[in-house]
């Protein structure tokens, strides 16, 4: 019985075809999702307001 193929990390090889990200139209960074519609950098896509938090400032001005 070998175990050969049954998952695993040999099939996340499989899920590198294509591409996830590309370039954003708001920002123009390579992190727009090309199946969620939304950029992991400025937001676009998910909010009209760009996406920002306290922790990225140096000083954390809260």
């Amino acid at each position: 019985m070998g175990t050969k193929g049954l998952g695993g990390t040999g099939s996340q090889g499989k899920r590198s075809r294509g591409k996830t990200h590309i370039i954003c139209r708001r920002c123009g960074k390579h992190t727009y999702h090309a199946s969620h519609s939304e950029c992991a950098s400025c937001g676009y896509g998910k909010s009209a307001k760009r996406r920002s938090y306290n922790w990225q400032n140096r000083h954390g001005d809260y």
